[in-house]
């Protein structure tokens, strides 16, 4: 797969791509002869694990760890699962603040649904006097 295939098919821009090759987070893609990148299907997981970490608010430092880690072998999977227990703690975490916020907003739209209401009887009495 070309790298503007990779782009479109994941929303994500051609330097992005070649910054994550540069910085060691998705190995070296292989290139055709006339050097024009081509993904290969374990190029394109890595992509996939990526842009999942990053969505899970997963900083590029310690996604660089976790490559780092990964290809140091099965005597790092402790330390791989630790790093990836710790940024599901950070998700859940921000899901309790959107929770706590999503009630507060809930309570606002029934303050304003209600004021609403009792703004349309005043005016339907109005028009009835």
């Amino acid at each position: 797969m070309k790298i503007s295939e990779v782009s479109k098919k994941y929303n994500i821009s051609q330097d992005t791509l070649r910054y994550y090759e540069r910085i060691g987070l998705i190995p070296k893609v292989n290139r055709e002869a006339n050097g024009i990148r081509d993904y290969q299907e374990e190029d394109i997981k890595w992509i996939e694990f990526i842009l999942c970490m990053r969505r899970a608010g997963m900083v590029i430092e310690t996604l660089i760890d976790y490559v780092q880690l990964f290809q140091l072998g099965d005597s790092t999977i402790k330390a791989r699962k630790l790093i990836i227990i710790d940024q599901k703690a950070q998700i859940d975490e921000k899901i309790k603040e959107y929770e706590k916020i999503s009630e507060k907003l809930n309570y606002k739209i029934t303050n304003y649904e209600e004021k609403l209401l009792e703004i349309e009887k005043s005016l339907s009495q109005n028009i009835k006097n």
